[in-house]
C-alpha cells in the first residue's frame, strides 16, 4: 500500500476548481496508478475531519508543444474531484485561497 503523500501529488487551483469548492468539491493532482478507494483514503489521512462522500477520476492527456520545428508532449496526468460530505471539516488550504 502507498503512503498518503505518494497518492495526492498537489491541489488544482483553477476558477473552476474554486466555484466548486461552494459544494464541498475540492481537486487534487494523483497518481496514476491510484484508483478511487486509494484516493479516498488519502485525503482522509491527509485532512484531519473530513470524510468523502464520492470521489470522480479522469486521466488528463498530455498537451502537444512546439519549440520551433521540434515538436512533444507535456506529460500526462490523472486528476480527481473529491466531494466530501456536508457535515464533513473543509480542507484549510484551499479555504486559505478564497
Amino acid at each position: 500500500m502507498k503512503a498518503a503523500q505518494d497518492i495526492i501529488l498537489a491541489p488544482v487551483i483553477t476558477e473552476n476548481s474554486m466555484e466548486a469548492m461552494a459544494q464541498k468539491k475540492y481537486t487534487f493532482k494523483v497518481a496514476k496508478t491510484a484508483n478511487k478507494i486509494e484516493i479516498g483514503k488519502a485525503v482522509e489521512a491527509l485532512f484531519p475531519g473530513t470524510k468523502v462522500k464520492a470521489v470522480n477520476t479522469m486521466n488528463c492527456r498530455g498537451a502537444l508543444k512546439r519549440m520551433g520545428r521540434y515538436q512533444g508532449y507535456t506529460a500526462s496526468w490523472k486528476k480527481a474531484v473529491v466531494t466530501l460530505t456536508a457535515d464533513s471539516k473543509g480542507i484549510e488550504f484551499f479555504e486559505s485561497m478564497q
